[in-house]
């Protein structure tokens, strides 16, 4: 660490630790890299509670980052975006600085949708989607085959809606909002339904039960989806947000960035990793413990799905808030024992906590849903927070997205092929 003394007579303005983090959008870790690199000078703390930081030299370097696409490279080499939507700490996450499982405790996810686009509470707000837009919708979807993944079926109903709105590409905030109102509603409602008694009005969870399970819906089970998908609406910057905002970067509309989403949102690790948890909790089910199962897993050279988060040293509150309220569901208790078999079991190898894909393991499977449900939830959930990412980016210099190269193939000039 490069430690300098300041010129004598001198009169400087000092950052502390935490101060330059913020500014330069970073963690408190990777402003120490900037110092162990050249990129920044520190001076340790007279009390020997840390360094603080020349505030010119920090506002010169948050300058460079800023004409570098207003994104920087943690050192840790990922990917630094500045945003005022999501913050993650430890075993806890914060939507626009309220702590997330306290909203979802007290607000439907159309309110919690609100909050995050806007920061502001409208009690009681449902979103609704015109016919026409629907009636588009649904038609692009009915045409798939009948073996198609709930998100190849959203992002169909994404483009289809897409086509039917002319306006699609006014990026203003106001139209943005609008945009999202409508194309949430149409996801959910371009969906087909199961059970037939379906109704497309109401809010927005009490009409996705619907499309996900041919049970009659109770309160308490409403409350976990509504809840779930109020706990998934956003989480930082996941990869299939990322490419939203890549997307919104270079300026596509919202139907277009949720698209590149939902895209991404299908892979195993990200939002098809609910369906994988599903699946092991029949099986431990069906064979009456989680050992014999959890053994196959290993001895197969697979990764146990539902257990650990790269961002949650301990348990993931998402799931420590729909573990809570699935208590509360008598017909939940099987599959709650066996998600508890399967972290004890898998505790005797690694110390993993269950992650919001185990519970909602527990909800799908104990309501009678398909394994895919738990990946209509996410995606359905997360479009709001794409929304709300796509509408930060707008408002950022175009195409700041766009990273170079480091090329590392054979140097030029070659000559040519034969």
């Amino acid at each position: 660490m490069r430690d300098q003394e300041p010129a004598v007579g001198a009169v400087e303005r000092r950052l502390s630790t935490k101060e330059t983090a913020e500014l330069l959008g970073v963690k408190p870790e990777t402003v120490y890299a900037y110092v162990s690199r050249g990129q920044l000078s520190s001076r340790r703390d007279p009390s020997g509670r840390g360094s603080s930081f020349d505030a010119k030299e920090v506002e010169a370097l948050a300058r460079r980052n800023r004409r570098d696409g207003g994104s920087g490279t943690d050192f840790g080499g990922e990917l630094s975006v500045r945003t005022r939507i999501t913050l993650i700490d430890t075993d806890r996450y914060y939507f626009r600085g309220v702590d997330a499982t306290e909203l979802a405790a007290r607000h439907t996810y159309e309110e919690i949708a609100e909050w995050l686009w806007t920061g502001r509470l409208r009690p009681g707000v449902t979103f609704t989607a015109p016919e026409a837009s629907v009636t588009v919708a649904r038609r692009a979807v009915d045409a798939l085959p009948e073996h198609t993944g709930p998100t190849d079926r959203l992002r169909v109903a994404a483009i289809a809606a897409a086509a039917a709105d002319p306006l699609r590409f006014d990026l203003s905030e106001d139209a943005v909002l609008g945009t999202a109102r409508v194309l949430i509603p149409t996801l959910v409602d371009a969906l087909p339904p199961v059970r037939s008694t379906h109704r497309d009005q109401g809010p927005l969870a009490h009409r996705l039960w619907g499309r996900l399970t041919g049970r009659p819906a109770d309160d308490a089970s409403l409350r976990v989806l509504d809840t779930a998908l109020g706990l998934l609406v956003d989480h930082d910057l996941a990869a299939s947000t990322l490419a939203v905002r890549v997307a919104a970067s270079a300026r596509a509309h919202a139907y277009a960035a949720v698209s590149a989403g939902l895209g991404v949102l299908e892979g195993p690790l990200h939002g098809a990793a609910g369906g994988l948890a599903h699946r092991l909790v029949l099986e431990v089910l069906d064979r009456g413990a989680a050992g014999p199962v959890i053994a196959d897993e290993l001895r197969e050279g697979r990764r146990i799905p539902g257990l650990g988060h790269r961002l949650y040293p301990g348990e993931d509150p998402r799931a420590r808030a729909l573990f809570g309220l699935l208590e509360d569901i008598p017909r939940a208790a099987p599959a709650l024992a066996a998600a508890r078999d399967i972290v004890a079991t898998t505790a005797r190898h690694a110390p993993l906590h269950a992650n919001v894909d185990l519970a909602l393991a527990v909800f799908t499977a104990s309501s009678g849903m398909p394994s895919s449900a738990s990946e209509t939830i996410f995606a359905v959930a997360r479009t709001a927070g794409w929304i709300a990412h796509a509408l930060e980016e707008y408002g950022e210099r175009p195409l700041r997205m766009r990273p170079s190269g480091r090329y590392v193939g054979p140097p030029p000039p070659r000559p040519l092929p034969e």
